[in-house]
């Protein structure tokens, strides 16, 4: 983005309030923020409170050596602990999870089970050798074992580093070298739209170019054929078979490293993000209780994979900690047919849903009627994560999913943040659909111009942090110069999180994608996030993505890439009348050059669409790494019609 300032194009004046019987109930009142006013105070009052700790700390932050900041440095703590044991005498045979297995299969295990199990992998883990400090990788799907490898890891004081299941293996490989990790955990296969992945496989590969490895535990999961080597691979039901389930919790400083998770780019050198115990789990249980509206009965979906951070912090170890029930689901969304995930709401009663605003445009793709089959009145929340969702998807949500009667949480948060940033607090904030609305009590954010001047009210430009957070990451793993250079070089003392964001007149945040998807048009910064809310505006489009491409006239022209609903089928009128849409709803400058109508477009499993591809497209450059796509298919598809349009 170039010193200009970006540009502020669509509005929105819809207003969403929560109901008076939310608000009498809700976690969250309106006089939170004021409350949090003395932010370092507030947070340490929330770490007392929400964390059982065998030292409690009796400092907060440490900011001495900015930007290594410090919190709770001299508590000391458990997170195994933390999420399972001090919960035993009172909700020991309360359910944790329901866990769903893609072909059918189901699983529900209680707190005291969950502590068992952990306790019994734990011991194996100190079989093998696996002390305080030391690495372990963990390449899984969906499982009840994958929490558990985690939890274990956290009771003997191992560091763990989770690979996202659908991740090749030499991303597998680069992970493990990095942290010279001892172990690494896997299954035989997962299950995947009905087929079996075959993680042990892909691990084997992964394993001829990592030497630290001593070790492989393998889950019998899917039952398809594996290769073995002896001495290295183990069964897990034969390692935890004869293990106590009695582990006494290793005792943590605060500040000790609780895991490392890479960011999910697929260029460059994988940066493994420090997560370390005391401020995470602070972070972590505050934000879940409150922007979720936690009550002791809920029945709680976060329907993201653990491989990514919002498996780490509000699948396992928030919801764990904070006693909450939750549902774990194996497979895709789409097997065996569209309306799986509805089924699982309706079938276990769920009552507070997370999920990402590319599958709720998915689902918009796929039709009302999927919904439409399922009881839903249980739903009494839910909540968006991982990108910027448009109005229009929000509205969709809010209407087939919520029946109008549930507050949406749209959340703003990254790997590096360790939870929730930006978000609504249901029943105690007016909702705009798009917008992120507020920080959260006790975060610090605003937008800078490319000066670092704070931009007023109304305007956009970059964002950025002021003030340190408990769940902030320490540093990157092996790399403090890179954690400087990438976080803490752009503005002064700010942590700058690499992305847009405007701020209407009433203050409210609206996130606008990476910085590196702004669009320079005719001098113009343009936000992909905005042309393509305007798009997906339009009746009959679910889902867009906008790219920049090399113009002589005008720097950059606007591509975009459309799916519509349903069955329907787009043609150069509907072109047209999409070109003249954006150019009604947000100003001709924003009317995008040239269109391509798409099945579905380039997305890796978390969800989140893959702009860099499509820029490759529209650029005639040779496409880069597609081995984290959930569809790679669709790239060739997507290439073919960007070229036949050009012609035409």
């Amino acid at each position: 983005m170039t010193g200009r300032p970006l540009e502020n194009l669509l509005s929105e004046e819809r207003k969403f309030a929560p109901s008076a019987a939310f608000a009498a109930q809700a976690n969250a009142g309106p006089e939170i923020h004021d409350e949090a006013a003395d932010w370092q105070a507030w947070w340490g009052a929330q770490a007392r409170s929400r964390v059982s700790w065998y030292q409690e700390p009796t400092t907060g932050l440490d900011d001495s050596n900015p930007p290594f900041f410090k919190w709770f440095a001299d508590g000391t703590l458990n997170l195994s602990y933390n999420c399972l044991d001090r919960h035993l005498d009172t909700l020991g045979d309360k359910v944790a999870y329901h866990w769903i297995g893609e072909p059918g299969d189901k699983r529900d295990l209680t707190f005291r089970e969950l502590h068992d199990a952990v306790g019994r992998f734990a011991n194996g883990l100190k079989s093998l050798g696996v002390e305080r400090g030391e690495r372990v990788a963990i390449y899984m799907g969906m499982i009840p074992e994958l929490p558990i490898a985690m939890l274990a890891c956290a009771r003997i004081g191992a560091v763990h580093t989770v690979v996202f299941g659908g991740f090749s293996s030499d991303s597998l490989s680069d992970r493990i070298n990095d942290t010279s990790a001892k172990m690494l955990i896997t299954q035989d296969g997962a299950w995947r739209r009905g087929t079996v992945t075959p993680l042990k496989a892909n691990s084997d590969v992964a394993l001829e170019s990592c030497p630290s490895i001593e070790h492989m535990v393998v889950v019998r999961r899917a039952e398809n054929n594996v290769d073995w080597s002896d001495g290295r691979d183990i069964w897990y039901h034969d390692l935890v078979a004869d293990q106590s389930a009695d582990c006494e919790p290793e005792e943590m400083n605060a500040e000790d490293l609780l895991y490392i998770l890479y960011t999910s780019g697929t260029t460059g050198r994988p940066k493994g993000i420090v997560h370390t115990q005391g401020g995470y789990l602070t972070g972590a249980t505050t934000t879940h209780h409150y922007v979720f509206d936690i009550k002791p009965d809920d029945i709680y979906w976060c329907a993201a994979d653990i491989g990514w951070v919002t498996g780490h912090t509000y699948i396992v170890y928030g919801p764990l900690a904070n006693g909450t029930t939750g549902v774990m689901y194996e497979g895709a969304p789409n097997f065996p047919d569209l309306d799986r995930l509805w089924q699982i709401v309706a079938d276990y009663k769920v009552t507070k849903f997370y999920t990402a605003p590319t599958a709720i445009r998915t689902f918009m793709k796929w039709g009302d009627e999927y919904p439409a089959r399922h009881d839903l009145s249980s739903l009494q929340l839910l909540g968006t994560v991982g990108e910027p969702i448009n109005p229009e998807a929000w509205i969709w949500y809010n209407e087939h999913i919520g029946g109008g009667r549930c507050p949406i949480v749209d959340t703003w948060w990254q790997t590096e943040t360790g939870g929730i940033m930006i978000t609504p607090l249901p029943g105690a904030v007016e909702t705009k659909p798009g917008s992120a609305t507020f920080p959260f009590p006790g975060i610090h954010a605003t937008v800078l111009d490319d000066g670092g001047k704070e931009v007023p009210f109304g305007g956009g430009g970059f964002l950025a942090i002021t003030h340190p957070w408990p769940s902030m990451l320490r540093t990157v793993y092996g790399d403090d110069k890179r954690y400087i250079d990438t976080y803490w070089s752009r503005f002064d003392g700010k942590y700058f999180p690499g992305d847009g964001v405007k701020r209407d007149e009433e203050g409210y945040f609206w996130l606008l994608g990476r910085v590196d998807d702004i669009m320079l048009v005719a001098g113009h910064n343009i936000s992909t996030t905005e042309v393509e809310s305007a798009l997906v505006s339009y009746p009959g489009v679910a889902e867009a993505a906008v790219v920049g491409r090399t113009d002589p006239l005008t720097g950059q022209a606007i591509a975009a890439f459309v799916t519509l609903r349903g069955s329907a089928e787009g043609d150069e009128e509907l072109i047209e009348t999409l070109r003249d849409h954006v150019s009604d709803s947000i100003g001709p400058i924003a009317k995008p050059k040239s269109i391509v109508f798409t099945d579905d477009l380039p997305k890796t499993r978390s969800g989140k669409i893959m702009r860099r591809l499509l820029r490759d497209i529209s650029e005639h450059r040779q496409l880069g790494d597609v081995t984290t796509l959930a569809n790679a298919d669709i790239v060739d598809e997507i290439a073919e019609k960007a070229a036949a349009a050009e012609e035409d």
